[in-house]
């Protein structure tokens, strides 16, 4: 788990300043992600990607069907991580939260173990 940052931080932004998509790689490891992170993995192959994102429809381009399954399919797999963070926002101390990020980090790793040991019973 990489530290907490400041609220002005994108998320695509700390991915790169962390070199997510790197670690992932030499970890032999991927990841769901919406589609901010479009673009933030370029493989130089076609069945290197890391960072697996959903098909984008715009008003010009619409989704075949396969891709709006594959959009359904990414998305079921991103659920349980979405409900995960809405668990933690359970928590109120996280909406009064005005520390530095460095201690922020502590309390986030304490509160994410005080959810397992509850979820756990």
């Amino acid at each position: 788990m990489s530290a907490a940052r400041p609220g002005r931080f994108h998320d695509v932004t700390a991915t790169r300043h962390d070199h997510l998509v790197e670690h992932l790689k030499a970890a032999g490891l991927g990841a769901l992600a919406d589609l901010g992170f479009l673009g933030v993995d370029k493989p130089d192959a076609p069945n290197g990607l890391v960072v697996v994102t959903g098909f984008k429809v715009t008003r010009y381009r619409k989704l075949t069907p396969g891709q709006e399954e594959a959009n359904h399919v990414r998305a079921a797999g991103r659920a349980p991580v979405e409900h995960g963070f809405a668990h933690l926002k359970n928590w109120c101390v996280l909406t009064k939260l005005r520390a530095d990020p460095a201690r922020a980090t502590h309390i986030l790793r304490a509160l994410l173990v005080l959810t397992n040991l509850e979820v756990s019973r």
